[in-house]
């Protein structure tokens, strides 16, 4: 279980920073450290980042499907949806390359088999 992961906005090299925290409901979910935004757990969609006033998705993993994604959110590529503004991001768990970097290659793997 990973307490804390960071992604980090491609564009421009900016870091969002997200700690592991109970919600009310008793379920666990990463909070950003700067604003109450939430990257939660949805059955049908995985980690995503979710408004739960509006139900939209403004933030999932772009290579990981949900069926593939474990009980933390999944390292690699991340988009956002802001308005009309996308953004690219990378999730990192800080001091766990290998981790990341294994993930990232064994998910390529199950959803393209052919390559």
């Amino acid at each position: 279980m990973h307490d804390y992961f960071e992604l980090h906005r491609l564009s421009d090299d900016l870091i969002y920073q997200f700690d592991r925290r109970q919600r009310e409901d008793g379920t666990f979910a990463y909070q950003r450290r700067d604003q109450d935004l939430w990257i939660v757990f949805k059955p049908d969609y995985g980690w995503v980042a979710y408004d739960e006033t509006t139900h939209e998705i403004q933030g999932r993993v772009w290579e990981t499907l949900p069926q593939h994604q474990g009980d933390h959110p999944h390292p690699g590529i991340w988009v956002s949806r802001k308005g009309a503004k996308s953004y690219v991001y990378e999730l990192k768990y800080p001091g766990n390359e290998t981790t990341n970097m294994n993930s990232q290659n064994s998910d390529r793997t199950q959803q393209y088999p052919h390559k």
